[in-house]
């Protein structure tokens, strides 16, 4: 908390999924128009809906214009109520009725009033036109309404991850784990999990890397990361050599700037469709020495679990050390890129830690 006081953090991933990147001086905007269905889906509602009436109405005001432009031009306006005269279109003598005899068409309500006769070519001509881009115009507006509605967005806010990550032991190894839950009775299909690692770096040769990814493994290699998630489940990436935080101690830990992206995917049961869940624990949000208080209960012929506790954490007794210090004591080797361990018997016994001339202590 201190830390955040003095300098405020930026995610680059929001708590509730959203990526908090801008792009910016885009010079190659007519891409957005080459593929115009997506960016239409991919608007706010508000626009959508702006769009929506404002294609529907040009299109009206288009073509009731051109159906007025022939009933000036054949001179309907002016004879149009003289006895022996046939109009190309009947009771249309002014622009609002030819506005309307355009909704008339082009909705297919027909209110037997306003027709169009057969004496008149290139009306007909311009009926064929407007009924064939009056069905375009509906199938692509109505089409991305059904496509923006239909959109999974929504099933993953019933997709929960607890609000802090911990690290304690597991199987005496080091882990870093977090829970993620499912609200629903309809299941994910498919659900599988992946985390990253969002930190900025220097490689050797001086170059800087802002928000590099470095990849966690929360089970890819055993298939622990395709869940079962009927009910909440604790994901655990056990630090070892191959993980990013195997040189990190509690004391390095909560001295680094971090960011670590989680991102369940999979299939929504109801409609086939895929989903996507992401959320995200800056380093504040990653306690050392914790776990999750139990949510599962076996009640009378069902399993029970209680979300009130979900986010719930307890302390537990947890070494401070990194995980490879821990693994060095524990094989009772000598680590080459760490400072040599005090012999066997210099060991304090009552607690069984192992005092190093590093700050931290292990198991």
């Amino acid at each position: 908390t201190g830390r955040q006081s003095i300098k405020p953090r930026q995610r680059y991933v929001q708590k509730d999924g959203k990526c908090n990147v801008h792009h910016g001086n885009v010079q190659e905007t007519y891409r957005y128009f080459s593929d115009l269905f997506t960016t239409l889906v991919d608007l706010k509602w508000r626009f959508s809906l702006l769009v929506f009436t404002l294609v529907y109405c040009v299109t009206w005001l288009f073509f009731g214009f051109l159906w007025w432009l022939i009933a000036y031009i054949r001179g309907d306006l002016v004879h149009g109520d003289e006895q022996g005269w046939t109009p190309c279109v009947e009771n249309l003598n002014s622009f609002v009725s030819a506005f309307l005899f355009s909704i008339e068409t082009e909705t297919t309500i027909g209110y037997g009033y306003r027709v169009i006769t057969d004496e008149c070519p290139e009306g007909i001509v311009l009926l064929l036109v407007q009924a064939i881009v009056g069905s375009i115009v509906n199938a692509m507006m109505v089409g991305c309404m059904f496509v923006k509605i239909s959109q999974p967005k929504k099933r993953a806010e019933t997709l929960v991850f607890s609000h802090k990550a911990v690290v304690s032991l597991r199987n005496g190894r080091l882990c870093l784990m977090f829970r993620v839950g499912d609200l629903r009775n309809s299941h994910i299909v498919e659900a599988s999990i992946r985390a990253k690692l969002i930190r900025s770096q220097q490689t050797s040769e001086g170059e800087f890397i802002p928000l590099n990814q470095t990849d966690i493994n929360v089970g890819f290699d055993t298939g622990d990361d395709r869940l079962f998630l009927v009910s909440p489940l604790i994901i655990a990436h056990e630090i070892n050599e191959r993980s990013p935080f195997w040189d990190w101690s509690q004391a390095r830990m909560e001295k680094e700037e971090f960011e670590i992206v989680v991102i369940l995917e999979g299939m929504v049961e109801a409609t086939g469709m895929t989903c996507q869940a992401r959320s995200s624990y800056l380093d504040t949000e990653v306690l050392w020495g914790y776990r999750f208080t139990p949510v599962l209960t076996l009640e009378q012929g069902f399993y029970e679990v209680d979300y009130n506790s979900f986010h719930e954490i307890y302390a537990t007794h947890t070494p401070s050390c990194s995980a490879r210090e821990l693994a060095a004591g524990q094989r009772g080797v000598q680590d080459p890129l760490q400072p040599p361990l005090l012999p066997l018997e210099h060991r304090p016994r009552g607690g069984g830690f192992l005092v190093s001339d590093t700050d931290s202590d292990c198991l």
